[in-house]
């Protein structure tokens, strides 16, 4: 898939969720944060292409992590929403820090 249009199609699979969307996510161990920092669809697009070499930096930089249970109990207990984008078999998050619409 061509560059644009692998960018194009993460965007618009990309959308808001709920923590209790993402909770089930989060058990299967498949949840990556990607920090406020970086992109969601671009971030969603090098990890596509396997970009060893900027998801290591990011790593490094800890804007992209795994979600931990220290993360789930902050978001069971806030009404935060997310931007989320499947990478399989990874799911990518963002918080959004607007409340949830649900």
């Amino acid at each position: 898939m061509h560059d644009t249009e692998l960018r194009r199609k993460l965007a618009e699979e990309t959308g808001r969720i709920t923590w209790q969307e993402l909770e089930r996510h989060f058990a299967r161990g498949v949840l990556i944060i990607i920090g406020p920092e970086l992109n969601l669809v671009e971030a969603a697009a090098r990890i596509a292409e396997d970009d060893k070499r900027a998801l290591q930096e990011w790593i490094q930089r800890g804007q992209v992590v795994r979600a931990t249970d220290d993360h789930a109990r902050r978001w069971a207990h806030s009404k935060c929403c997310f931007r989320a984008v499947v990478v399989a078999p990874w799911v990518l998050v963002q918080e959004n820090g607007l409340p949830s619409i649900h």
